[in-house]
C-alpha cells in the first residue's frame, strides 16, 4: 500500500497542512508525516498507532491534524487494527454501542471531528467502554 492523505493542522498558520503516506513494510505499517520542511516517520502494528506516535510529536510543536484518527470520540476496534491495519475507526457514542455507520477512515475529516490529545482520546475509549 502506498497511498496519501493530506490533512490540515489546526494550530498551525491558516490552511497549514501535512502530507501522511503510508507503506507496509513486512508486518508493520510505516506512516511519514511532512510538514512545514520537517519529516516525521514511524512504524507500528498498525496505522491508528503510528498516527497517535506522530500526533505526540506534533503536539510538541502545538499542532493537531484535523482528521477523525485524532478526534476525541474515535477510536479502532480490535478487529480492525488486527484486520484492517488500523485505517478505520468508529465514532463513539458514550453509553451506546458501535455500529458499522460508525466507523470512518482515521485520515478522513467530517463536521463532527473533535480535535484532540492523544490522551485525552484514550481517556475518553476508556470512559466508552466502563459506560456500556
Amino acid at each position: 500500500m502506498d497511498d496519501q492523505y493530506t490533512v490540515f493542522l489546526i494550530g498551525g498558520d491558516d490552511n497549514e497542512r501535512a502530507v501522511f503516506s503510508l507503506r507496509d513494510e513486512g508486518d508493520d505499517c510505516h506512516l511519514r508525516c511532512e510538514y512545514r520542511d520537517n519529516v516525521i516517520e514511524r512504524s507500528a502494528t498498525d496505522y491508528f498507532q503510528a498516527l497517535c506516535d506522530i500526533r505526540a510529536r506534533l503536539a510538541d510543536e502545538g499542532l493537531i491534524p484535523f482528521c477523525y484518527g485524532s478526534s476525541l470520540n474515535v477510536y479502532p476496534s480490535g478487529m480492525a487494527r488486527d484486520m484492517g491495519q488500523g485505517l478505520k475507526a468508529y465514532k463513539l457514542t458514550l453509553g451506546e454501542q458501535v455500529k458499522m455507520a460508525d466507523l470512518v477512515n482515521i485520515f478522513a475529516e467530517g463536521p463532527d471531528v473533535v480535535p484532540s490529545s492523544v490522551e485525552r482520546q484514550e481517556r475518553f475509549f476508556r470512559e466508552w467502554i466502563a459506560a456500556l
